[in-house]
């Protein structure tokens, strides 16, 4: 007797389920605990690129680091569109999340429930032309990268502009959905031209920047930290 084509169906699915869970999307993630001290379940990958973003590297998606909350997740993805209208000059680059589970994330200390969220600093080119921070194994996939005191590295200047753009679009599609920005982390000594932008008021009013540097500069990339509710972890 031949087995059924729902039986035939199940094992299908379940075999596409173990060999590539990321293209397995839960409806809903859940996080526990802290950005420190937490995990998650029902992680999912950002998309690898769309019309103005990209990844930071291939190899690391492949190696699970880019996973976040489902609520993250659409958050970063929909700023991203409200970019692509806004600024269709733009280009800009996500980092490191976390891991599909979560817990440790070597060598952050926190990316752990999936509520962090890496972004490679936006740069304009000496033309002024948008162009992307290079991310390789060489240069530590960008986080080896250090600009110097006025913003300046390598041919490439900070895109301020860009950069406030982003983090305003970020807040308020996060606040769209019920949530909030918790933190942004960037290097204090490289923040004052962030309130030379057309979104000073907004940033002052609703951004809790980084006051003192971090154990790690924070200077090629800007750390945030999304508000979403977890439950409590006995991990």
């Amino acid at each position: 007797m031949k087995p059924a084509p729902a039986a035939n169906a199940l094992k299908l699915a379940l075999l596409i389920t173990a060999l590539f869970p990321s293209a397995v999307q839960a409806e809903g993630s859940t996080c526990f605990g802290t950005t420190s001290a937490g995990h998650l379940e029902a992680g999912v990958q950002l998309p690898a690129s769309g019309e103005n973003f990209t990844g930071y590297s291939t190899l690391a998606r492949w190696a699970g680091r880019t996973y976040v909350h489902s609520d993250v997740r659409d958050i970063v993805v929909a700023a991203y569109e409200t970019l692509e209208a806004e600024h269709p000059e733009k280009v800009y680059k996500y980092a490191e999340t976390g891991f599909r589970e979560g817990g440790e994330f070597s060598p952050h200390k926190t990316h752990r429930n999936g509520l962090s969220v890496d972004f490679m600093t936006p740069v304009v080119d000496d033309a002024g032309h948008s162009v992307h921070l290079p991310t390789t194994p060489f240069n530590k996939f960008g986080y080896n990268i250090e600009f110097d005191d006025i913003g300046h590295y390598e041919g490439m200047s900070i895109d301020y502009d860009a950069m406030a753009a982003h983090i305003v679009a970020l807040h308020k599609q996060a606040i769209s959905r019920g949530f909030d920005v918790w933190r942004v982390i960037f290097d204090p000594e490289l923040q004052a031209p962030l309130y030379n932008t057309q979104y000073s008021d907004y940033l002052r009013q609703n951004i809790e920047f980084s006051a003192r540097r971090s154990w790690v500069r924070h200077d090629e990339h800007y750390h945030v930290d999304f508000e979403v509710p977890c439950q409590q972890t006995g991990r």
